[in-house]
């Protein structure tokens, strides 16, 4: 019996074969490159992935396609099974570095990166097929519609581009939106800003993104004492690059320790 799309996993099958092999061929994986493929689903892109290596690990919530998945492709498969935003994804990575790629479902996509933050460390690269309009968002410069709190936060600690889109018809069933995939490359340089002090900055800036700064994030940082002369009082958060919201996060972070 066919497996039926689950609405409650967000369940959307990538079945477009030249899709697949372009997002294969943007991965360029190598065998014995060790990959991590989050939600394989009905194993088109596992598949793909298997021709080019010898073995890959994976991580799906649906107990019925994970079984599946087992069947189908034995010990070249190590498969987790639960929830990737309940998983310890320090021990599914392991030391690394791991290569993670992905089709995510759409419910889960924003969280699931910011989880990911935390484990770059033990990350070569991830590519993840997304919805098209959050690709545009992490990928946004200041000063336009789409740049936000998810893009700041993100192009902190990776190097972002967005390869290509994908339209609805490549999927079993359609989704209502077009996709895009996204590459994230962990910047060698990383930021000694921590994730945890700067989000919720950007919580704040970003909370009332049409307000001046000086209406917003800077009575809460003056009211912690932080120098936030970097940000001009009468700007927009949208307007700020984002090594100047690092600049003020690592200030943050001093006035806290």
């Amino acid at each position: 019996m066919a497996h039926v799309a689950r609405k409650r996993f967000g369940q959307h099958f990538l079945a477009d074969r030249s899709v697949i092999a372009r997002i294969v061929d943007a991965i360029a994986p190598r065998d014995g490159e060790r990959l991590l493929e989050i939600g394989p689903g009905q194993g088109a892109l596992t598949s793909a992935l298997l021709q080019r290596v010898g073995h890959l690990s994976a991580i799906e919530i649906d107990r019925d396609l994970a079984a599946g998945l087992r069947r189908r492709y034995g010990d070249r498969l190590t498969l987790i099974e639960g929830d990737v935003l309940a998983v310890d994804l320090a021990e599914a990575l392991g030391a690394g570095p791991v290569r993670v790629v992905g089709n995510l479902p759409y419910n889960i996509s924003s969280p699931l990166l910011v989880r990911l933050i935390a484990v770059r460390d033990r990350v070569a690269d991830q590519h993840f097929m997304l919805q098209k309009e959050v690709v545009d968002r992490i990928v946004a410069a200041p000063a336009t519609a789409a740049y936000g709190r998810l893009g700041v936060l993100l192009q902190a600690y990776y190097d972002v581009e967005s390869l290509f889109d994908v339209p609805p018809e490549a999927f079993e069933p359609p989704p209502k939106v077009d996709s895009s995939v996204v590459r994230m490359l962990p910047r060698s340089a990383s930021p000694a800003v921590a994730p945890e002090t700067l989000s919720p900055l950007l919580a704040v800036a970003f909370g009332q993104r049409r307000k001046m700064l000086r209406n917003t994030v800077l009575p809460w940082l003056s009211a912690r004492r932080v120098d936030a002369s970097a940000l001009p009082p009468t700007a927009r958060a949208e307007e700020i690059p984002v090594q100047v919201w690092l600049e003020v996060a690592a200030r943050l972070a001093q006035a806290s320790a």
